[in-house]
């Protein structure tokens, strides 16, 4: 039986398939997504081929995992921030605040490096429910604020906290960008006279 390194094999396992998905994720970033390969993933972890096949069945299964991995962890981080905001401005301060962090921490780079790619149909379908379900509170938000054309003007001012996730990501001071694309999106949604929040 293989040495293991953990009280179980089962704690094993899971360092592995960890050490797996870390490796697969930084190729993912710093290579693209045909780099992401069984082979080049084990090298990267330390492991054998046919060791990656005993946790990953395929090149696919990796992305697949680690679009699991990522994208609900960023998002049950977002949810937990904006639990304890009351207000529909308070959330939405929290959401742009959270939103860029989690950009400067590093979570919004593999969603980066999958945009455009050749993602599996599956893939492509839980990415973009992951997607929906971290644009939601921010949607709902404004719509509480009674903001006009809301479709139209979540994808605009979502537009400028991409922008900021961009800026973050190569090096801008984050309290800086927080600052600004707050301020910026607090002068876009003033409510038109007559109107009320919901």
């Amino acid at each position: 039986m293989p040495k293991i390194s953990a009280p179980t094999v089962a704690e094993h396992r899971s360092r592995q398939r960890t050490a797996l998905l870390q490796a697969a994720t930084d190729i993912l970033v710093t290579d693209g997504i045909n780099a992401v390969t069984p082979a080049a993933v084990g090298a990267a972890a330390g492991l054998a081929r046919p060791s990656v096949y005993q946790y990953f069945s395929s090149g696919a299964a990796i992305i697949a995992a680690i679009i699991e991995d990522v994208f609900p962890r960023a998002n049950q981080i977002l949810a937990e921030s904006l639990a304890v905001a009351g207000t529909p401005e308070e959330r939405l301060d929290a959401y742009i605040r959270e939103t860029l962090r989690l950009a400067a921490e590093g979570y919004h780079r593999p969603a980066s490096a999958l945009a455009g790619a050749a993602l599996p149909p599956e893939c492509l379908t839980r990415l973009m429910e992951l997607h929906h379900e971290q644009a939601a509170p921010f949607i709902q938000a404004l719509s509480e604020l009674g903001i006009p054309d809301l479709p139209v003007t979540a994808r605009l001012l979502g537009g400028i906290i991409e922008v900021g996730m961009t800026m973050v990501e190569s090096g801008q001071p984050l309290a800086v960008v927080t600052e600004r694309t707050t301020a910026l999106i607090h002068g876009a949604i003033k409510i038109p006279a007559g109107r009320q929040p919901v």
